[in-house]
């Protein structure tokens, strides 16, 4: 239902991403907890979109994506802590975050757009 896939396809690279920042964080920062939780989060917004695709009802795909959009916004939480915790520079933050928000919008206007059209029909 996610128009071509884009979030789809946005998301696993994006997940991709993060699981290098993991490594990164864990290898050469030494970061155990900060760096799990963004692991956690990051690659679970692809995970979400990729269970939505076989959502049983319209209600059960905007639930799915909307958990989703909750795990980006979840991922540039702690993307800021370890911004401003100094364990990745404002270059690999601004890089790293205006994925994560570009797949946040794409979320947010398809929840608005399905959400608007279960209103309409209920």
């Amino acid at each position: 239902m996610i128009k071509n896939n884009i979030a789809k396809e946005k998301s696993k690279k994006f997940a991709l991403r993060i699981v290098h920042l993991y490594q990164y964080l864990i290898n050469d920062k030494k970061e155990f907890v900060l760096s799990k939780q963004v692991l956690r989060s990051g690659t679970s917004i692809g995970a979400n979109i990729a269970e939505s695709v076989c959502a049983i009802s319209e209600k059960d795909f905007l639930s799915k994506v909307y958990i989703a959009l909750k795990e980006a916004e979840e991922t540039l939480y702690w993307l800021d802590l370890l911004k401003e915790a100094k364990f990745i520079d404002t270059k690999s933050h601004t890089s790293i975050s205006t994925d994560c928000k570009e797949i946040a919008k794409i979320l947010t206007k398809t929840t608005q757009t399905l959400q608007n059209k279960i209103d309409s029909i209920n």
